[in-house]
């Protein structure tokens, strides 16, 4: 057990014994994701068959991390009818919280054609929950603003292609990547802003064992970054999914599903299917930006080389879905000719390295 831990385990007894009296447990540790949090699984072992829970999850957010936000957004999602884990002890000073374990059922887990239909499709029918909640117990959420999404665009250039590729651009290339940038700003300002839980994909779904409402069984987790922004950006991160490809036109289809589901709840009204299409290309153009410069940053500053082998599939959405479109044919072209070479290139050279 590590010093950290060691300083939790008197807090961590505390609390199972007023939810589990009796029970002993043990702590394992759970994958974490792209934060500095970790996770572990609390596993119970009670001497009577109580209706107690069999384990618990524990977060460890040390400061400066802070458990406000998702505490705060929990009881708001909760509101709305999504399912998330029930908060059940928190310690801001120790940066710590227990919460309901939802299991090890990925929505990830098993998908082929024939599973993805159903599951996408309930996660589609949970996009308007989500996008009501826009404030919570603190206030307002933040607003997904020009600086923001500034600041996001910036990572492809300063990590993915500075510090991970190495490249040094020309004032040509400069002022091509400032005209797409511009556009993808432009495209997520102008629509509808909503609520966005920001990371709504297949690693943060859970299949739950108990639905909820109506037979949902899905589980949403780490949405503790969310904010008040673009009508398409959760719907661009469930179906154009960094780690997950699905064929064009079955994405096409489920696109018209929420499009129509929109409609329907009155958040789009007088907005063309064609413009809601353009939406959501360019916003996932947005999406995929950023995120191939986050998958570098977790490399060169994190030290969580895994995140690399998501960088050549999402710099393919670029392409794929920059050659629909007209004014963006010299990005195309550019991401073809210059980035893609580069990306192989630098992936062969560092496999090289680690076989030696």
């Amino acid at each position: 057990m590590d010093q950290r831990l060691r300083l939790l385990q008197p807090w961590l007894q505390s609390q199972v014994s007023e939810l589990a009296p009796k029970s002993s447990f043990v702590v394992e540790s759970l994958a974490g994701d792209a934060s500095f949090r970790r996770y572990f699984r609390v596993v119970l072992h009670s001497p009577s068959q109580s209706q107690q829970p069999d384990s618990l999850v524990l977060v460890d957010a040390p400061p400066p991390e802070s458990l406000e936000p998702f505490v705060s957004l929990a009881i708001a999602y909760q509101e709305q009818g999504v399912r998330t884990p029930k908060i059940l002890a928190t310690d801001a000073k120790l940066g710590v919280m227990l919460l309901e374990d939802f299991g090890n059922r990925l929505f990830a887990d098993n998908l082929s054609m024939a599973t993805a239909l159903p599951r996408y499709q309930t996660a589609i029918e949970l996009l308007p929950q989500i996008m009501a909640v826009k404030q919570h117990r603190q206030g307002a959420i933040p607003d997904y603003d020009r600086a923001l999404l500034q600041r996001e665009n910036s990572l492809f250039t300063d990590w993915l292609l500075q510090e991970h590729l190495g490249l040094e651009l020309s004032a040509a290339e400069q002022a091509l990547w400032q005209q797409v940038n511009e556009l993808l700003i432009e495209n997520a300002l102008a629509q509808p802003q909503l609520g966005v839980h920001r990371d709504y994909h297949s690693r943060n779904l859970m299949l739950l064992a108990e639905p909820l409402q109506g037979g949902r069984d899905l589980g949403v987790i780490d949405f503790q970054d969310a904010v008040r922004g673009p009508i398409t950006y959760d719907l661009v991160s469930l179906l154009r999914d960094c780690y997950v490809v699905w064929p064009r036109d079955w994405v096409l289809a489920r696109v018209e599903e929420a499009y129509a589901l929109l409609q329907s709840e009155g958040l789009i009204d007088g907005v063309s299917w064609q413009q809601f299409l353009r939406w959501f290309d360019l916003m996932g153009l947005q999406r995929h930006t950023k995120a191939s410069g986050i998958f570098a940053r977790l490399y060169h500053r994190d030290g969580k080389a895994g995140y690399l082998a998501d960088v050549p599939r999402t710099v393919q959405y670029l392409v794929d879905v920059s050659a629909d479109y007209p004014e963006l044919a010299d990005y195309h072209d550019w991401l073809k000719a210059r980035i893609q070479p580069a990306i192989a290139a630098k992936a062969a050279k560092t496999e090289h390295q680690e076989s030696v």
